[in-house]
């Protein structure tokens, strides 16, 4: 797409969505202190704590530009993907990326500086700039190198561990490189300007070019959700083994299991080796007994927790019916054959430990491990039987048939047809609930009457008949109950516990409308599907950025939802490539 950079100018604002690359743990952004640079890691090892992170003081702070005198210099922004511009009086500061750990700054000829703290405890300057370093358990260094005549450079220890720095440069051409690495080699090669720019909007537009158009209503937030899906990628290091995407770069660093397979959803339409690697670093950490991991970070992986209940705490099981859309999308046999025996490890162990009361039903261990973290389905304790857990278990059945059949495992293929129809069957005769006319959640098995959309997605197995299909329509159709502005909320409007604001507990949700958009099609609603795809874009496209979750009542996004969030973006993606076929179709008569 040619018009890519263009069409997201000023998009990048640095207040709510940060300046960063493709691989890159560095986040521009700005306050009103000046700019301002975070990385998107966790230093456990530091701290103890898994979310610290996010109230850890920026590493550089307080980065002002400033002029001949040392005075502020007021800058207008203009940014886009591979550049941001500050236009300033004296001319234009140019801020790019050299590489994902490096920065570069190109710079006025006449003569200008830049006045920055940074939250480390060692420094020294040299001839052409300096080194910083924090120390101790946590090892992180900054050099800063320019090939500019240096006409000032001092660095000044401030309260607590910070340093103060300040440089000034002569007139001429050049430009600053701030290279922030964990590593103890240095980049203080500084390229020409326009060689650093020329490279970055080349990559950034290579991005794009492989990217397929949708219609054009469509089309700028697509863009920016295509844009999110590079920059939220982090880089590989140590038990982060793949290049893969953050749900979100400022406020969850790491990965998570099913934003994960979400994640891959969009990268098969343009991206197929990053679809295909969000797979792989779940199944690089697979444990033996075929559970998969919660969420990996770079120290490690979670698998069990001892909160709000102390148990293993894993993901729900979408792997294998994401397998099957990259798949559909790649046409790679091989890939199915990979990933085919550690998709079947996972199913195993879910139908070998998670059925406690040996009623053919599996059920949550954890909260966490539904995804559904502080949903009130969880309030009278765990474990859960739920509907969505056994309906993702009949639908990863079923794809086991299609790859078994795929890859010629003929014999696997029958059994794990017929063991989608009995766990179906078992749904449907024991979590069936006539007077709500839905599925419900049953723990120590008395129901748990609570209205959710959870309670819908037996959808999904396409096997319904058609009273109990109808039946579960009508609640999505009910305005007081799950047909909201913004739907579907995660708990039903006319139930007491219900919370617009609180995460599980009332807000939409953009992969339970995609799941439900899928429910609906397989149970051959097709047009009910489409226009609840078309509102979910639609609410979707009225905000700048993609978030966590959003308000159902309103439209907006929640008042503690992550922002730059990846499923959030990813699904947008696919949804506006599966209204976009939809359209043509029906342009073209085949509808």
């Amino acid at each position: 797409m040619s018009n890519a950079l263009s069409a997201l100018r000023n998009w990048i604002d640095l207040t709510h969505i940060p300046f960063t690359e493709r691989g890159s743990r560095i986040l521009v952004m700005r306050n009103e202190n000046g700019l301002l640079i975070r990385l998107a890691e966790r230093w456990y090892k530091l701290t103890r704590s898994i979310s610290a992170y996010r109230q850890r003081p920026p590493i550089v702070e307080g980065w002002i530009f400033i002029d001949s005198d040392g005075m502020e210099l007021p800058y207008e922004l203009n940014s886009q993907p591979d550049r941001i511009v500050f236009q300033t009086s004296i001319g234009d500061f140019i801020l790019t990326f050299a590489d994902q750990e490096t920065l570069f700054l190109g710079l006025p000829n006449t003569c200008c500086g830049i006045r920055f703290r940074t939250n480390m405890d060692l420094g020294q300057t040299d001839r052409r700039g300096g080194v910083l370093r924090v120390t101790g358990d946590i090892r992180r260094n900054l050099a800063y190198t320019t090939n500019r005549c240096i006409l000032e450079n001092y660095l000044e220890s401030v309260e607590g561990s910070g340093q103060l720095v300040t440089l000034k440069f002569g007139e001429g051409s050049g430009g600053l490189l701030i290279n922030l690495t964990p590593r103890l080699g240095f980049n203080r090669y500084v390229p020409e300007c326009l060689t650093v720019l020329d490279c970055s909007e080349k990559r950034w537009q290579k991005w794009f070019d492989e990217v397929p158009p949708v219609q054009p209503d469509y089309s700028t937030h697509y863009l920016y959700a295509w844009w999110l899906m590079a920059a939220g990628i982090i880089s590989t290091r140590f038990f982060t083994t793949r290049e893969v995407l953050t749900p979100s770069k400022i406020h969850y660093v790491g990965v998570w299991q099913w934003d994960a397979l979400f994640h891959a959803l969009a990268y098969r339409h343009a991206h197929q080796r990053l679809a295909k690697d969000q797979i792989r670093i779940l199944l690089d950490h697979q444990r033996e007994d075929g559970m998969l991991p919660d969420a990996i970070h770079d120290e490690g992986t979670i698998t069990h927790l001892d909160f709000p209940v102390e148990a293993d705490v894993t993901k729900p099981p979408l792997l294998v019916w994401t397998i099957w859309k990259i798949y559909e999308t790649t046409g790679d046999r091989e890939f199915l054959q990979e990933t085919y025996e550690p998709a079947v490890k996972w199913i195993k162990w879910w139908l070998d430990h998670n059925d406690r009361d040996g009623d053919g039903l599996c059920e949550y261990g954890h909260p966490f491990s539904s995804g559904l973290d502080d949903s009130p389905l969880w309030d009278g304790g765990m474990p859960v039987c739920s509907p969505d857990l056994n309906t993702y278990l009949v639908m990863q059945m079923q794809y086991l048939t299609r790859i078994a059949a795929e890859i010629g495992e003929v014999s696997d293929a029958e059994e794990w047809s017929r063991k989608a129809i009995e766990l179906a069957g078992r749904i449907d005769s024991l979590l069936w609930d006539d007077d709500s006319g839905m599925y419900l959640a049953r723990r120590n098995g008395e129901e748990i009457r609570l209205k959710t959309p959870f309670s819908l997605f037996p959808l999904l197995t396409g096997l319904l008949s058609d009273e109990r299909k109808n039946r579960l329509l009508s609640h999505l159709r009910d305005r007081s109950a799950l047909s909201s502005y913004f739907p579907v909320p995660s708990v039903s409007m006319d139930e007491p516990v219900f919370d617009a604001e609180q995460m599980w507990r009332g807000p939409s949700w953009v992969n339970v409308n995609y799941l439900l958009v899928e429910g609906l099609e397989k149970s051959g609603f097709v047009e009910e599907a489409r226009k609840l795809r078309q509102v979910t874009l639609e609410k979707l496209m009225k905000f700048p950025d993609f978030y966590e979750y959003y308000n159902p009542l309103n439209g907006k996004p929640g008042k503690k939802a992550a922002p730059i969030f990846g499923w959030s973006a990813a699904l947008f993606i696919d949804m506006a490539l599966q209204e976009t076929r939809s359209f043509s179709r029906k342009d073209a008569g085949t509808v």
